[in-house]
Order: structure tokens, then C-alpha cells, then sequence
């Protein structure tokens, strides 16, 4: 089974001058030393307007830094906003290749939609559309990447003309393809699509075993018609995270700020209700907390998804539960609320120390026996797909410069005004 950290850039009010500096140079050092640790994944999500849950509007300005202070890790933006209200789907195509580059080919390309009001009406982007315009967004994005030239497209949300798009990425045809899934639906289509299930639905590593059956067993079936030029068949679960060799001390640094996390997520998608600019999620979530505490059983407390807080024995029983359950990637919620980073990086370290290694020891083989039984229904899948025609050489069309076709224009003036007057 394969790690990796997540990144929404929490930062909980009251802020003070400097509080997001600190935030994006602290998380710069933490994925630095997740690298020199062998975590596999550092994840950054792209998100819009949603106040101390996510400051993180531009990943790929955040992983493009990861890069250069990193060598192995693999940089996932988790995800890129496709739908082109956010990102136009040539520019999504040109940054995905070029953070392919300055990363010497270590991008996973997350994708998503969003389901929070705040992002979707502040780029008023309608909701009752909002997957058949992310369907159509992505299908071309993977074609851009792909294709030499793109031969263009006019579909329902989306046209463009024919243009070569460039750079190209490293990893060819393109970076392996990730779809965002709160919900066990998205995860259906993310199989149908043949795509890498990101699922931040925060289940219990019991009921996690349905979801990776019934994934793995839609990959295999005909109703897999893969939407990009290869298929990427794994899936991720998110956990809490916070190691420490003494339990209480693991709670007391961690617990409260996954809470946050999982609180702040419920007001903005759910429950809740905002006031750009004014409401305070860190202030709303500490009055829910003290009404908790009265009750809290901590053993209760640290079950299902909290079960990645604690020591390293009880870290490595919660992982158990993933790993028979054939979970690909479980990827941690480390920063979040008020978390701090020395915490951070110590946790890290203990884990990589003390927990990792035996997970480490069986992925290879793991991955080899996956993929060599995924081999034959990835090819019958691929074989399904209706792929978007190439241009014959003769359709190329070519276009005249500005400069050029502004000249021409002048001389065809200038000559009409000519005749006309030899006329008159």
C-alpha cells in the first residue's frame, strides 16, 4: 500500500499578518520531508472562496515549489478545477504538462467539479450541469494532452478550433487520471471512466472493503470505456493522522484539528451557511466542540476514520484494515485546523520510522500481482474506447498571422479606395 499527505492550506481565523506566509512555507517543508522519508504522495487541492477550510487557490503555483525542493515524491494536484469557468481547458492541458516538466514526470492529474456554493456561484457555474460539463471539460483536456495537433471540438459547453497545444507532457499520453469522490456514485463513474478514485468520503476501513470490490469490479467489466488515452485503475482513501508514542499526546495534538477539518467541510457543503469575509468556522466550531466534550468516549473517538491518531502500533492496526481490504493509497490529513508544524513533522518521522517499512516491503509485489491480473480487461476497456479523430494532413488548417491579415486588409482598402476614385 502506498502514503501520501493532503493539503487543503487550513488556516483558522483570527489571522494575523503573516499567518498564510508561514502556512505555504511550512507546508513546503513538510512535503520536503515527506520526500526524504519515501511518502509517495503529496496531494494539493484547488479550491475557491471557502475561507479557513482552503487558502489553496493555485496547486500548481505550490507543487511547481514542491518540485524543485523535492526528488521522488509524486505531486498530485487533488484536485484541478475542469470545468471551464474555472479553468479554460487549454490552459488545465498546459499547466498539467508543464508541471510534468519541471518535475521530471511526477504528476497525478486529480480532477474535480466541486459541490460548494461558494465556488460554483462565484464562477456561476450551475449545479444541475455542473458533471456533464466536467465529463465534457475532461474528455478534451486528455485530448489536448494527447493529441499533435488537437483537431479541435464543438460540443455542448465546449468549443475550440484546432490548435497544437503545448508543451507536451513527460508522462505520455498524459499523467495518470484522478477524479475527486465524496459520495459511493462518484466512485462508480470513476470506474466507468477508468479513472483513480480519490475519495475524501472518510469511510471505515470495514465498509471501505465494499467500495474498492465494487470499483475494481466495474474496471473489469464492459461498462469500463476509459474518458483519456489510458487508465489508471487505483483508489485512495483519505485518514486522520497523528503519531506519537503517547496516545493522549497523539490526541491532544491532532484530534481536534481533524475534527475541524471534518467540521468545516459539513458548514460549507451541507449543513451551514456563509457570510463572505465575516463568518468564523474556528469560533462556530469550538462552541459545537465544548457541548461534545461533556460525553467524549476517546476510545469511540479514535475509531473508523480517526483510527490514523495515535501511537505507531495503533496507526499500523487502522492501516491493517486498509491493506486487506486492497485500499491502493491512503493518504493523510495532517494539516488541518490548528495543527502545528513541528507537530507535523514529527509524526511523520515516527511513522516513517516505525510504521511504514512493512507496508513498503509488500507494495512492490502487491502492485506486480495487480496489475498482471488488471492486464488483459485494462487492454479490452481501452479497445472500447471512441476516440476523438485525428485531422488527416490535408484538414490541418492553417491560419494567417495578425500582423499579415491586418496588412492585407490595409492593401484591399487602399486599393477599393483607389478604384473608386479612378471611377469618380
Amino acid at each position: 500500500m502506498k502514503f501520501g499527505i493532503f493539503y487543503e492550506h487550513q488556516l483558522p481565523r483570527p489571522w494575523n499578518e503573516g499567518d498564510e506566509q508561514k502556512l505555504f512555507n511550512d507546508a513546503l517543508e513538510q512535503v520536503e520531508v515527506a520526500d526524504r522519508l519515501g511518502i509517495d504522495f503529496a496531494w494539493e487541492v484547488e479550491h475557491h472562496f471557502l475561507e479557513e477550510y482552503s487558502h489553496s487557490s493555485a496547486p500548481e503555483v505550490f507543487l511547481a515549489a514542491c518540485s524543485q525542493r523535492t526528488k521522488n515524491i509524486r505531486l498530485g494536484q487533488g484536485i484541478r478545477q475542469v470545468i471551464p469557468a474555472y479553468n479554460h481547458p487549454a490552459r488545465t492541458a498546459e499547466v498539467i504538462a508543464t508541471l510534468d516538466l519541471v518535475s521530471n514526470g511526477r504528476v497525478e492529474f486529480g480532477t474535480g467539479e466541486s459541490s460548494a456554493e461558494l465556488e460554483l456561484g462565484g464562477f456561476r457555474i450551475p449545479v444541475e450541469r455542473k458533471r456533464k460539463i466536467y465529463m465534457e471539460s475532461l474528455e478534451q483536456i486528455c485530448n489536448m494532452l494527447a493529441m499533435d495537433p488537437y483537431p479541435g471540438y464543438k460540443g455542448q459547453y465546449f468549443e475550440m478550433p484546432c490548435r497544437n497545444i503545448v508543451p507536451k507532457p513527460v508522462q505520455r499520453p498524459h499523467p495518470p487520471l484522478w477524479v475527486a469522490c465524496s459520495q459511493r456514485e462518484t466512485i462508480r463513474m470513476a470506474a466507468r471512466l477508468g479513472i483513480g478514485a480519490l475519495t475524501f468520503a472518510f469511510v471505515d476501513p470495514a465498509e471501505a472493503t465494499e467500495w474498492v470490490e465494487e470499483y475494481y469490479g466495474i474496471i473489469k467489466s464492459d461498462a469500463c470505456v476509459p474518458i483519456g488515452h489510458a487508465i489508471n485503475p487505483n483508489i485512495c482513501m483519505v485518514s486522520s493522522f497523528s503519531c506519537h508514542q503517547d496516545r493522549e499526546e497523539a490526541v491532544r495534538r491532532g484530534l481536534a484539528g481533524f475534527e475541524f477539518f471534518g467540521f468545516a467541510l459539513g458548514s460549507l457543503y451541507a449543513f451551514g451557511e456563509h457570510k463572505p469575509g465575516r463568518t468564523d468556522l474556528w469560533q462556530e466550531f469550538q462552541a459545537a466542540r465544548a457541548k461534545e466534550q461533556e460525553t467524549r468516549d476517546i476510545t469511540r473517538a479514535l475509531s473508523g476514520s480517526r483510527g490514523g491518531i495515535g501511537t505507531p502500533a495503533d496507526l499500523r492496526e487502522h492501516l491493517l484494515k486498509f491493506e486487506a481490504c486492497d485500499v491502493d493509497q491512503v493518504t493523510f490529513i495532517q494539516q488541518a485546523g490548528r495543527n502545528k508544524h513541528e507537530h507535523i513533522c514529527e509524526a511523520l518521522e515516527l511513522f516513517a520510522a516505525e510504521v511504514m517499512p512493512e507496508f513498503k516491503q509488500r507494495e512492490e509485489e502487491r502492485e506486480r500481482k495487480k496489475m498482471a491480473e488488471l492486464a488483459p480487461y485494462l487492454e479490452a476497456a481501452m479497445a472500447r474506447k471512441v476516440a476523438l479523430e485525428e485531422l488527416p494532413e490535408e484538414e490541418i488548417p492553417t491560419f494567417v498571422s495578425l500582423g499579415r491579415r491586418i496588412s492585407e486588409e490595409s492593401k484591399n482598402e487602399e486599393s477599393l479606395y483607389e478604384q473608386r476614385a479612378a471611377g469618380g
